[in-house]
């Protein structure tokens, strides 16, 4: 299996007030093609900045990425969008992540336009086919944001990021700003898009339910390390560092909560989690 996203030593370093602080520190990992790789942690362990840092939409201090085999640090100009064109990203907080002036359309009509040649009739079907694809009616298609759901603000979200036809799809937080109810539903359909067209997704969670559910394999991030990494029913059930033991025993006892209709993803990786740190 080949690696979609390879991370290698990513170091991100903020100077403030004299000194330094380094949010992330010589993180590596691989999300292999095809497969879920769930990073986990606190907040303010470093996972987003790690995503941000992999493709570039901040830059290391030092380090590195690929994308499907690309090195994404020596591209510049048009080579970084085509290759940024095969990545996307889902936000947080899906009402925030869409301008509020632009119609649910227009909003997935940006990255055609911005990456493809399709105008005109051919850009409204094809941002509308969008919108079909994550299971919301082309009535939502004038919408603005203030007149939707979180859930389907999420959804829109979803179907701007696919909308380049991506390999590889950061998703950050997806379902922490929904409701539970709506929470089973976006990742019953990101798991459905991820089958349908053969996707890679790096996960960004501090949510271990989800992370089990989703991922093939999960790494544990703590004060910007990777301390853990392995097949995710592995690292989730049977942890070996103490630190995702105590993120384990800090969970609240809510079963039942996440009404999710599929088993979780079975591990394809290797069979031992291993303790970086």
């Amino acid at each position: 299996m080949t690696a979609m996203l390879h991370v290698d030593e990513i170091v991100k370093v903020y100077r403030a007030h004299g000194g330094e602080v380094r949010a992330v520190d010589g993180v590596s990992f691989e999300v292999e093609a095809g497969t879920t790789f769930g990073l986990v942690g606190e907040s303010g362990s470093g996972k987003s900045t790690v995503a941000r840092c992999a493709l570039r939409l901040i830059e290391p201090s030092s380090g590195g990425s690929r994308i499907d085999g690309e090195p994404i640090g020596a591209l510049r100009g048009r080579a970084l969008r085509e290759l940024r064109a095969r990545t996307g990203m889902v936000f947080q907080n899906p009402v925030a992540a869409l301008n509020p002036r632009l119609t649910v359309e227009q909003s997935i009509a940006e990255p055609l336009r911005t990456h493809t040649r399709l105008r005109g009739r051919a850009l409204v079907e094809q941002a509308r086919a969008l919108l079909d694809e994550v299971g919301l009616a082309r009535a939502h298609a004038e919408r603005l944001p203030h007149q939707l759901s979180g859930g389907q603000c999420q959804r829109v979200g979803i179907a701007r990021a696919l909308a380049t036809r991506p390999k590889l799809l950061v998703l950050d937080e997806p379902t922490s700003a929904l409701d539970v109810s709506v929470q089973a539903q976006v990742l019953n359909l990101l798991q459905e898009l991820r089958r349908e067209h053969s996707l890679s997704y790096l996960l960004i969670s501090h949510d271990l339910d989800v992370v089990r559910y989703m991922s093939d394999t999960a790494g544990v991030m703590r004060a910007g390390r990777l301390v853990e990494v392995g097949p995710a029913m592995e690292v989730l059930v049977n942890p070996r560092h103490e630190y995702t033991q105590r993120l384990l025993a800090a969970m609240p006892e809510t079963p039942g909560a996440i009404d999710l209709s599929a088993p979780p993803v079975a591990p394809t990786a290797p069979n031992e989690n291993r303790i970086l740190s």
